[in-house]
């Protein structure tokens, strides 16, 4: 079964030509965040692997039965660099999401089929470069695959989450009580949530080759506090939620006609607040209910039932997945895991004694 809420295509709200830069911190090396808990949005990043770990038509990696590991091979690989810059990773998964997204899922699904059709078509005319970003847009995440991710965490004794919808809105609120010191997506909506603290491109920094272009970029992570940035704008949580509606989120992907990020801050701050706004102002396509979707942005479904604890990494389950189950180098994985155990025992294991509050009760 496909999992639709997300699809590695137009996730999310785009805010970033309003964020001043006083209110981010490009990461130059991710040792600054040593010893902090960050937690990463599991479907996000997943998604992120399964678009960038790919062989040079596109075709994505697979074990000797066809089964994708693109996503295994990232979550394992990047979650060694993580842990050995001394951040302390927990990875949220989404729940199920909430009816107000039943149309962008649509749409997403939509956008990969129509993807999959070119990605063939670039394939057969010999296009590599077409073809690798078509299979890009058609990435599709399944059950079997979260279920595989899951495991691999729990081998490497890494915690996860699972939300009971949006994984941004826990991971949001995990950092809002105080349980770990920032949230890490690709996408902004973990502001709109109200997270204090949001790390951007956690999980794909590094060299990234520019579409249609033989150059590459360094990619580096950024840290964005909310804070500063309502300060910076002179605006209130509820001003960037709606701002962010105008703009077009996931629960109204359209956005408004004519619209765009300086206009919206300009709106908002004008009649304080979207609600005010003259409705000859707000053209849509559809009809868009703002305070639904403002409501559920300042009242996500979360739940405090979760804990977050680290556990000895089990380095023979962890080749029992990735060698035995799909085919991945005993080499490479053995190599790997050398690391990773070093690292755990000094950056996670070693602090343990100073964080006996996230084991003392369920979170």
């Amino acid at each position: 079964m496909y999992i639709d809420q997300h699809n590695g295509v137009d996730m999310g709200v785009d805010l970033k030509d309003i964020i001043p830069g006083e209110a981010k911190t490009v990461i130059e090396d991710l040792r600054i965040l040593h010893g902090k808990i960050i937690v990463i949005d599991g479907y996000n990043a997943l998604y992120q692997f399964l678009a960038a770990i790919r062989q040079p038509d596109g075709t994505p990696l697979m074990d000797n039965n066809g089964r994708i590991t693109s996503h295994l091979s990232g979550l394992f690989y990047r979650t060694i660099n993580i842990v050995e810059a001394g951040i302390k990773p927990v990875y949220v998964f989404d729940g199920k999401p909430p009816e107000l997204k039943a149309r962008e899922i649509e749409r997403r699904k939509a956008v990969k089929e129509e993807a999959a059709k070119k990605y063939e078509e670039a394939v057969q005319s010999g296009d590599l470069e077409l073809a690798r970003r078509y299979a890009m847009m058609s990435a599709k995440l399944t059950e079997e695959m979260v279920r595989d991710a899951k495991s691999l965490l729990d081998a490497m004794g890494i915690p996860w989450v699972q939300a009971p919808a949006e994984g941004e809105a826990q991971a949001a609120y995990i950092v809002k009580k105080g349980d770990a010191y920032a949230s890490a997506s690709q996408d902004y909506d973990s502001l709109l949530f109200g997270s204090p603290k949001l790390v951007r491109n956690l999980t794909i920094s590094g060299r990234r080759k520019l579409p249609r272009k033989n150059e590459y970029v360094e990619v580096k992570p950024e840290l964005i506090e909310l804070d500063k940035l309502l300060v910076q704008l002179g605006i209130t949580l509820e001003n960037l939620i709606d701002i962010g509606i105008l703009l077009g989120t996931d629960y109204n992907p359209d956005g408004f006609e004519g619209i765009g990020p300086k206009k919206a801050l300009q709106l908002v701050k004008a009649y304080g607040g979207i609600e005010k706004i003259p409705k000859p102002i707000l053209k849509s396509p559809i009809e868009v209910d703002v305070i639904a979707i403002k409501k559920y942005f300042l009242q996500p479904q979360v739940t405090d039932n979760y804990r977050i604890e680290w556990h000895t990494p089990d380095p023979d389950a962890v080749k029992r997945i990735l060698v035995d189950e799909h085919d991945f180098s005993i080499d490479r994985v053995s190599t790997a895991l050398e690391r990773y155990v070093k690292a755990f025992k000094e950056n996670i294991r070693g602090e343990q004694k100073g964080l006996s509050k996230w084991f003392s009760k369920p979170k």
